[in-house]
């Protein structure tokens, strides 16, 4: 629902007509006080425009600005009472009366109060115009706010604790996939002597989750992330390596220096973790940034995907804030792009999460129908890259005052929110909320480790992907850390997974993920080794498929020996021997034989994309050398398996 904030006023007073006065004493302090208006002198315009109404009791224009001038004092109460005495005078002074009368009352969740005024507007007002809207749009959003009142969703919060909020605003939150991170703003008192007294520090602080969930003290990591100018709305790769923000104006201060090309207001920038050290931070370029302001990014899970919020002003002064989204093409992020009007609407959008599944978007919008002013929302992506319409979570996690701020995590449980509610430690708080079932996102889980050289044991920043094996999509692509060799990735829905980690001097190392999260959701660890090209390295092909006692490759098996083809491709002086390897079940002779036509079913692929077949040999060895013991079906399926080994 869209909340007029004291500008939606003037326009509309100022509209009205035959509210005069023949009093010249009334006439003078009325346009003394538009004088005070001018100059935002407030207390003094109201005192004058009471003096005017003593005069005449019937000076409609005194009355219409005073109640004004009641919004910019943010008496709402006073305003709602003058612009009623308006009405009851005379309804046909100005028909957008019942309008802004209606929004007050919304404002201050009188719900049945404002429909009224709602319905008697749109009797009167033209279809077309955009306040016609506006009241519609109110009117169905009081029917929802009485309804979702009547079925409040099941709701549980609790404070993050004093570990986390202090008597200053915490808002904006960010956690890495396996919650032991979490990031938030804290807007701090500037410092005396600053370049800007008395106003607002915005900085980055970190909390460390102990094994019970709690949270540590609250550490600011000071630069280059902060700097003594504002730094805010952070989101985190799920990894925690990767930081993209948004810094406003900086100009010649701060770490980023004078060489920050700034392109509007307010840029996104990113900045890279190496071990435990955030490098410089980075402005993202043209194709995000642009002439306007750029804020509130949320990185996809998939590690190619940014949805951020986009603020303008249109021609008429307007401000308007929607939610944009760029990916990574060929190395390079592609120009960002608008979302559909089904989920940008004629108001505005904030706090835009896309949850790590990469399907479910949350979002704050005064645009569709809800309780009044922000309200969150959740859109689910459809297996044709389109959005279904907005569903708002509902009462009480939605209310008639501001919902933003809104991160859920990984596992979809809870989610994280800032409020000012009652009974916090000051100012905006951190809250964890327990989310209802169908609020939920689709379930992930997540694979975590290292990968390191296999004979030195040295960390390697190794290139890896997330394959969906059904349709070939990289549903993620990442580095490992520089320093340390660790990542993190999402594994989302239920689905088959080819994982392919890959580093230039060594073999690559592939694995496969058949996760199946109907029957239970568990995390994983994963720490490989690299094997460096040389001969005698090998690897077992694990997204390599046949069907049971058969030869013939399943079309799943192309993601894994495209791999294999361009690693041959790229060494042109490689020459590899293709293994095949069956368990002790069955007939011994037919195992072998099994095993020799998977080889060559391997090699004939490689031959059919290009692969000179003098850089390739092939041999079955049949159940003569198994890896683990054939008296479970876990080793048995370890010893069922296909594998390249370098010859030379």
């Amino acid at each position: 629902m869209l909340f007029f904030s004291s500008p939606f006023f003037f326009p509309l007073f100022i509209s009205a007509q035959n509210g005069g006065t023949n009093d010249k004493k009334a006439q003078k302090y009325f346009d003394l006080a538009k004088e005070d208006c001018r100059w935002q002198r407030w207390e003094v315009a109201e005192e004058k425009l009471l003096a005017s109404i003593e005069r005449d009791d019937q000076y409609l224009d005194a009355m219409n600005l005073l109640a004004e001038v009641y919004v910019y004092l943010q008496d709402f109460e006073q305003s709602k009472t003058w612009t009623k005495k308006i009405i009851d005078i005379d309804d046909t002074y100005s028909p957008n009366l019942l309008l802004i009368l209606a929004t007050l009352e919304h404002q201050g969740a009188n719900y049945n109060e404002a429909l009224p005024y709602y319905e008697r507007y749109l009797k009167i007002a033209p279809p077309e115009s955009s306040n016609y809207r506006t009241a519609k749009l109110g009117a169905a959003s009081c029917e929802y706010a009485n309804w979702a009142m009547e079925h409040p969703v099941e709701f549980k919060i609790e404070n993050l604790s004093e570990t986390v909020n202090t008597e200053y605003d915490e808002y904006f939150p960010a956690l890495t996939a396996d919650e032991a991170l979490l990031m938030f703003t804290r807007a701090l008192p500037m410092d005396r002597g600053s370049y800007f007294p008395g106003s607002r520090n915005e900085d980055f602080f970190f909390s460390d989750a102990f094994e019970d969930g709690s949270w540590d003290l609250a550490y600011n990591p000071g630069p280059p992330l902060n700097t003594p100018l504002n730094e805010g709305a952070p989101t985190l790769s799920p990894d925690g390596k990767y930081l993209i923000f948004t810094a406003c104006d900086l100009g010649d201060y701060g770490s980023y220096g004078p060489d920050k090309q700034g392109y509007g207001s307010c840029d996104l920038f990113v900045s890279v973790r190496q071990g435990n050290k955030w490098l410089k931070p980075v402005n993202m370029g043209p194709t995000i940034n642009s002439k306007h302001w750029e804020t509130q990014p949320s990185f996809a899970s998939d590690g190619q995907t940014i949805y951020f919020i986009r603020g303008k002003y249109d021609r008429a002064g307007v401000r308007h804030t929607d939610i944009y989204k760029t990916q990574m093409i060929n190395g390079k992020w592609s120009k960002a792009t608008a979302l559909p009007p089904n989920i940008n609407s004629e108001g505005q959008e904030e706090s835009v999460f896309i949850h790590p599944d990469n399907k479910t978007l949350y979002f704050s919008s005064d645009g569709w129908v809800g309780l009044g002013g922000m309200d969150i929302y959740k859109s689910t992506k459809k297996d044709d890259g389109s959005w279904s319409d907005p569903v708002n979570l509902g009462y009480p996690i939605n209310t008639s005052g501001q919902e933003n701020s809104f991160h859920v995590a990984a596992s979809g449980e809870f989610a994280l929110i800032a409020s000012d509610r009652e009974g916090g430690l000051g100012g905006l708080d951190l809250y964890k909320m327990w989310l209802p079932e169908n609020l939920r996102p689709n379930r992930v889980t997540y694979l975590s480790g290292t990968i390191k050289d296999a004979e030195t044991k040295k960390p390697l920043e190794a290139f890896f992907q997330l394959i969906d094996l059904n349709n070939g999509d990289t549903v993620v692509q990442a580095t490992a850390d520089k320093e340390n060799g660790t990542f993190l990735i999402v594994l989302p829905a239920s689905k088959d997974y080819a994982l392919i980690a890959e580093q230039d001097g060594y073999l690559y190392y592939s694995e496969q993920f058949d996760l199946d999260f109907s029957t239970s959701i568990t995390t994983y660890e994963k720490n490989i080794l690299l094997q460096p090209l040389k001969a005698g390295s090998s690897v077992v092909l694990k997204n390599v498929f046949f069907d049971t006692d058969k030869f013939v490759l399943k079309p799943k098996s192309k993601i894994e020996l495209d791999k294999l083809t361009r690693l041959m491709n790229d060494n042109p002086d490689l020459k590899i021997e293709i293994a095949g390897h069956t368990d002790n079940q069955g007939n011994s002779g037919a195992n072998q034989i099994l095993s020799e036509n998977r080889a060559k079913a391997v090699k004939d692929f490689l031959v059919r994309s290009g692969v000179d077949t003098s850089r390739l040999t092939y041999k079955g060895y049949g159940q003569s050398e198994p890896i683990a013991s054939n008296d479970t079906e876990e080793g048995r399926q370890q010893n069922r398996r296909t594998e390249f080994k370098i010859i030379e």
